[in-house]
């Protein structure tokens, strides 16, 4: 099968990249599409704020320009989606984004999803994102472990952080599936499941399987119908 499935990372910290990498190999076969993750250089080391969201989306936008030709799909693996509308209106692939494709898999696991989040200060900007694909009715809450990018290499504390917020979204705010509010930590979830009992989704595993499957069936970028009457 021709063509490959990018992965962009959008931020530099190539770690990061790495723990992507690892979360995508279960879902790579012989017989394709290719999956590749790759790091956008020009990126900040972790994307914190709604300032780091806004300036990667030229450099992002450049960066798929230059993978179009050999590209599938393409997958902005970035909690906030950064990019993700102006990509799709560049492209002529599918463009997926994890912080959308993590929730809309939670909602076939669950009846209320809560986001284990990286930093408080990212929660407003979920609630935004999440306001905006009208799921509200179906959440239960998005908390923070309290750990920026850098410091989630301590793997142990930063499980038992996700572990201790896990246990308040499930029993104090009702969840019954959880979505891992960042990409790369895929080595986290058979863990958290057991510890916790309910399904967690990994983001970026759900937007690449999704992609995968898109290209399989041949499904373009975006809609093929042509003007209305």
């Amino acid at each position: 099968m021709s063509g490959t499935i990018y992965v962009i990372n959008p931020n530099s910290n190539d770690s990061v990249t790495a723990g992507i990498d690892a979360a995508v190999a279960p879902l790579r076969s012989a017989d394709g599409p290719a999956i590749a993750c790759v790091t956008l250089l020009e990126g900040p080391p972790g994307i914190q704020s709604q300032r780091d969201v806004d300036g990667i989306v030229g450099p992002l936008l450049k960066q798929a320009g230059s993978l179009e030709s050999e590209a599938a799909a393409f997958v902005v693996a970035c909690f906030s989606d950064p990019g993700m509308h102006a990509l799709r209106e560049q492209s002529a692939r599918p463009v997926l984004g994890i912080a959308e494709c993590g929730v809309l898999t939670a909602l076939t696991l669950g009846q209320r999803f809560g986001v284990i989040a990286i930093l408080p200060t990212s929660i407003p900007r979920h609630l935004r994102y999440f306001g905006a694909m009208g799921v509200l009715d179906r959440f239960a809450a998005d908390l923070s472990i309290g750990l920026g990018v850098s410091e989630l290499s301590d793997e142990q504390r930063t499980l038992g952080r996700m572990i201790d917020v896990g246990w308040t979204l499930r029993n104090t705010h009702g969840a019954d599936v959880l979505v891992m509010g960042c990409a790369g930590m895929a080595r986290f979830r058979e863990t958290l499941e057991r510890e916790l009992g309910i399904p967690v989704v990994e983001p970026t595993q759900a937007a690449v399987t999704m992609a995968v499957g898109r290209v399989r069936l041949g499904w373009s970028g975006g809609s093929t119908v042509g003007p209305g009457r």
